[in-house]
């Protein structure tokens, strides 16, 4: 195992004993709901976005019971985009990381109320975190609302990446969807791991320049991953964004040009580290993580 892959299993390991003790228990009422949350939130999910936050807060030497709580709410928030993601209404899929979608274990209703709950309950934990200052936590609050609504975050990219179905688009739009529905989550998980650690404006503004490089390059690979893995590795639907006429890098590129693509990205994520006066190495591996992931 590489220390990037121990890094991420150590991550997932504590992210996931937060999350099993911040979710309301399945035996709890409405008992449905919480299954349905619960089933989503523990289904085997690679847990980048609290990686690249316990590996900008570690850059910086946060310590790691200050960064937990956080990195939960992030991928609560995520969690919700998927489960909403997978509904008929949206991308209309019965698959989700090897096993049943939300909507497909339980019902419609109940899928879109797991998704609502968890949004609503990542900005709790992130307010009652009594481990960050009153001050901070209402910044990440602000940082991380804008990231995951509109217009520059994550549901606004959903809303493009729909109207765009079936359309020809320019590369500019393109990267303009995937930095709101993909990008804008990865960018905040890091951000916020630099803020927590104290970094200054300008470290945290480098880092916010790597993070938005790399949230294009999981796009970019993911749209790669969609067109050339079957389904039993993806563990979701392979081929689906072309089926559905999805805007994707090797639908306007084709899949050489969009491999020469992320090289091309994974390179400015690098370049982007270069005035941080500190050890960078966790980052650079986390770029090559996402570059090399084969699901």
């Amino acid at each position: 195992m590489t220390l990037i892959e121990r890094f991420m299993l150590d991550v997932s390991t504590v992210v996931d004993k937060a999350l099993d003790e911040l979710l309301p228990a399945a035996d709890t009422e409405p008992t449905r709901l919480h299954e349905a949350m619960r089933w989503s939130m523990f289904a085997g999910g690679k847990r980048i976005r609290p990686g690249v936050m316990f590996a900008a807060g570690r850059t910086f030497g946060a310590d790691e019971k200050l960064l937990v709580r956080t990195a939960a709410a992030i991928e609560m928030i995520h969690t919700f985009s998927l489960i909403h993601d997978d509904l008929p209404a949206m991308d209309d899929d019965d698959l989700r990381r090897g096993r049943e979608t939300c909507h497909k274990k339980f019902d419609e209703a109940t899928a879109i109320l797991a998704g609502d709950a968890l949004l609503a309950m990542a900005f709790e934990v992130v307010a009652c975190d009594e481990n960050l200052s009153p001050e901070l936590r209402l910044k990440l609050v602000s940082q991380i609302a804008s990231a995951s609504g509109t217009p520059t975050g994550m549901v606004a990219g959903q809303q493009l990446d729909l109207e765009a179905e079936g359309q020809t688009i320019t590369i500019d739009e393109l990267e303009n969807i995937h930095a709101r529905k993909t990008g804008a989550l990865i960018s905040v998980s890091a951000i916020a791991g630099a803020m927590v650690a104290g970094a200054s404006s300008a470290e945290v503004a480098a880092v916010e320049l790597y993070a938005s490089k790399i949230g294009l390059l999981f796009q970019i690979t993911d749209d790669l991953l969609d067109v050339t893995q079957p389904t039993e590795t993806l563990g979701k639907t392979a081929g689906k964004d072309a089926m559905a006429e999805k805007a994707t890098y090797p639908g306007h590129f084709g899949i050489d040009a969009t491999r020469e693509m992320a090289d091309k990205v994974r390179r400015e994520a690098a370049a982007a580290l270069d005035s941080i006066d500190c050890d960078t190495g966790l980052l650079l591996e986390f770029a090559d993580l996402i570059a090399d992931r084969s699901k």
